[in-house]
């Protein structure tokens, strides 16, 4: 164990030299737009919680409600006692979300891309090892479901639907089982893949599109249905624009019941806990007359874009509810997360791997609980930022 630790303690080391090295930070939510840190509050831009469901009442109360009628936790998997009857209707509620004949809750979303995809492309149940085309930038987690079950990934560049269609034709002739992976909205540049090309290739060369659809899913599309209509399977969690935890998998009848019978995150898992079912009910009745606040935050993140750009801020191929301050390199990823904070926000810095080197980032995430004056300030400090900048480059 000692020559373990030491080997260890080099790998910390060789990562707090490169500004690298992750830790763990208390916080305390005093509401859904400002976080508590250390005594002082701060307005938070690092929340996935982009409609502001998570401090609903009507979450709260489902939540207390489903926890006194059946109890704090689940007691068992799914496929022992697990499976509460509360299982049914929030799937029912999902696979109409989702425009699918069924759906199937799964612990977390990473989790369940881990575990699902590892399943789904199990080369014994496929009768081959399968053809996996996967956009270079997908999470972490959808790579991990690929090497859990050993295949090889076809990476096409980052959104780049003519390389994928290249690949594909590659292969056209290849009789292997064809998959296509990507997110719908990223998570760390706030662009939106090419879905539609990318539905029609899969048609074309009869390849099965799986879409994670975490940060759309709520957030984007009409009633907030996310855009993961060109899928055959859509994968996506509870814990972003929900405002709870947990995770889905809307697909068809037959997927849902080979996943039952082969996916590893369902069989050992222990079932999501009565009061976790209970926020993700109230928030799935709640979805579809949220347009107002699903306006609100796109309206402000546009707004921000818009003025970040005017002063230099790289902000990448954003569209959505997410805009990256893309720096480069680590340390002025992290500098520029400090000076965010010492204004009173909470900004993270977004370094390797979690993005490709070179594209270190703070990365906001724009919410319905966020307002005007919010982007307004936060605009403001950039632009006084950028022009200490200048007069350090260009001095009178």
């Amino acid at each position: 164990m000692v020559g373990s630790e030491s080997r260890y303690q080099a790998f910390l080391a060789a990562a707090s030299s490169e500004g690298l090295r992750r830790s763990l930070t208390d916080v305390a939510p005093r509401d859904a737009r400002t976080v508590r840190v250390k005594g002082r509050d701060y307005v938070n831009l690092a929340s996935n919680d982009y409609l502001a469901l998570r401090f609903r009442p009507e979450l709260i109360e489902r939540t207390c409600e489903w926890a006194t009628l059946y109890g704090a936790g689940a007691g068992a998997s799914r496929l022992v006692t697990g499976n509460l009857d509360l299982f049914a209707r929030i799937e029912e509620k999902v696979a109409k979300l989702k425009r699918k004949s069924a759906a199937l809750v799964m612990a977390s979303g990473f989790q369940a891309n881990a575990s699902v995809l590892a399943a789904l492309l199990d080369r014994t149940a496929l009768g081959a090892e399968p053809l996996v085309y996967a956009d270079r930038l997908n999470h972490a987690s959808m790579h991990f479901g690929c090497k859990a079950a050993g295949v090889r990934e076809l990476r096409y560049r980052h959104g780049d639907a003519a390389q994928l269609a290249e690949l594909l034709s590659r292969y056209q002739e290849d009789s292997r089982p064809k998959f296509i992976l990507t997110e719908s909205v990223f998570s760390m540049d706030g662009d939106v893949a090419p879905l539609a090309e990318i539905g029609r290739l899969a048609r074309v060369h009869d390849a099965t599109l799986i879409v994670d659809d975490a940060h759309a899913t709520g957030i984007q599309g009409e009633r907030g249905r996310g855009l993961s209509d060109e899928a055959e399977i859509a994968i996506g969690t509870f814990s972003k624009a929900l405002g709870s935890f947990g995770a889905y998998v809307a697909c068809s009848e037959t997927v849902r019941d080979y996943l039952i019978n082969r996916c590893a995150g369902l069989i050992y898992a222990t079932a999501l806990s009565p009061p976790v079912l209970g926020a993700i009910d109230a928030a799935l009745d709640l979805l579809p007359a949220l347009d107002a606040e699903r306006a609100r935050a796109a309206w402000l993140a546009a707004s921000f874009r818009e003025r970040a750009r005017a002063v230099g801020y790289d902000t990448g191929a954003s569209s959505t509810q997410i805009v990256p301050l893309i720096t480069g390199n680590a340390e002025a990823a992290l500098a520029l997360s400090e000076m965010l904070r010492e204004a009173g926000f909470w900004a993270t810095a977004i370094k390797p791997p979690t993005v490709p080197t070179g594209t270190a980032r703070v990365r906001l995430a724009f919410t319905a609980a966020h307002n005007e004056a919010d982007v307004e300030r936060l605009a403001d400090l950039l632009k006084e930022k950028a022009g200490q900048r200048a007069e350090k480059v260009y001095p009178l």
